[in-house]
């Protein structure tokens, strides 16, 4: 880490830097795990200052999520975000993360973590910015892309425009075409009118990569993409990449059921991550784009 950034965090935390280490898993940030002298661990996230905009929407995203947890759902709560120098740091309390494999009391826990998840999304029916309205109050980021808000009364007009058209416009401006895609804006418009919808605070990015157990017991969700949406986006995402066991989605079903139509639903909504991975990493996430385009036009 650069010794600028190990001043002010020494300077910040109050005790000095006894070790660091670089932690994996992300393509954007560099993620670090500090070890101060005084015993305490935090995780530190790093980039150019430039992307001091990425962090911080990522902080008010942990900051609104918190608000609606329920005690059981650890979300981790931003301790700075600033940039220093030519460099901007997140900095966060350290999860020690269970990596264990399967067993009963693992699988109790990710029926705990489904729990948590849907109490969260109902908490936030009376509670947190923009209660009865879909979007948010800023726009943010899915990962590096810009995801766009503001607030709408209909659910099938933002997710339509803000989401998927969106998305296509991007590629669109990359040179990547996707057949079908004025008819799939129209058709989402259509087909989620008349699905009747409560605007929850989502997570909004939830992979297998952005929640897990903890080793304390319970779980933890993080790196966030919060708007107001369709409480299904969330379960959709998680089941799109795989990660997430069935105890999961028993456990959120057994707290707040799905409604008919959900399974044809993810589709529609997980067509937004594959456009959005394909407008970042290209051609094997654009082809399983136009396959999800083509099965839904075929659909209706």
């Amino acid at each position: 880490m650069d010794d600028a950034l190990v001043r002010w965090l020494q300077q910040q935390l109050g005790a000095p830097l006894q070790r660091q280490g670089a932690v994996g898993g992300g393509c954007i940030h560099h993620a670090w795990c500090v070890q101060l002298a005084d015993g305490r661990c935090c995780f530190v996230k790093t980039n150019r200052a430039d992307a001091e905009p990425l962090l911080a929407a990522e902080a008010e995203g942990l900051i609104a999520l918190a608000a609606v947890a329920p005690p059981e759902l650890r979300v981790p709560q931003p301790q700075a975000c600033a940039v220093v120098g030519d460099q901007v740091l997140l900095l966060l309390p350290w999860l020690e993360l269970d990596r264990g494999g399967a067993c009963e009391q693992h699988e109790q826990w990710w029926q705990g973590l489904g729990r948590a998840v849907a109490r969260m999304h109902r908490n936030s029916l009376s509670c947190g910015p923009g209660q009865g309205s879909f979007g948010w109050g800023t726009a943010n980021y899915i990962g590096a892309s810009p995801q766009p808000n503001g607030w709408q009364q209909h659910w099938g007009s933002f997710f339509a425009e803000q989401r998927l058209g969106f998305q296509l416009q991007l590629a669109a401006r990359a040179g990547r075409c996707f057949s079908g895609g004025a008819q799939i804006v129209a058709l989402a418009k259509q087909w989620l009118s008349a699905h009747l919808v409560e605007p929850v605070l989502v997570h909004g990015d939830l992979w297998s990569g952005n929640a897990g157990l903890l080793r304390s017991g319970g779980g933890t969700i993080f790196d966030p993409a919060v708007y107001r949406a369709d409480q299904e986006v969330d379960l959709a995402m998680a089941g799109l990449f795989g990660g997430f066991p069935q105890a999961f989605f028993a456990g959120y079903e057994a707290e707040w059921p799905l409604p008919p139509g959900a399974e044809q639903r993810a589709m529609l909504y997980n067509l937004y991550h594959l456009l959005n991975h394909a407008n970042l990493f290209g051609a094997g996430y654009g082809r399983q784009a136009q396959q999800s385009i083509d099965r839904l036009l075929s659909l209706h």
